[in-house]
């Protein structure tokens, strides 16, 4: 199973949560951006349908993939 880390960081002035290097929106507080990020995190964990998506891999390429709505990471929060 894949682990994903949801990581609270100083950002814009506030705090935000980070995941692969993509920020979420600034929140005021550390305990607001963690309850964000939590909440993010079991949201990871819900089972969906089988579905194609499509995305830029860090090449700048797009894909398209099979998403296994019961494939999920094992989500965390650090922070």
């Amino acid at each position: 199973m894949v682990q994903i880390t949801y990581r609270i960081v100083e950002h814009d002035g506030g705090w935000a949560y980070q995941l692969c290097g993509t920020y979420s929106e600034t929140y005021p507080t550390h305990d607001t951006a963690r309850a964000a990020a939590v909440a993010a995190a079991k949201e990871q964990k819900v089972p969906d349908e089988d579905a194609y998506i499509e995305f830029e891999d860090s090449s700048g390429n797009w894909r398209t993939e099979r998403a296994d709505g019961n494939d999920r990471p094992d989500a965390v929060v650090e922070g």
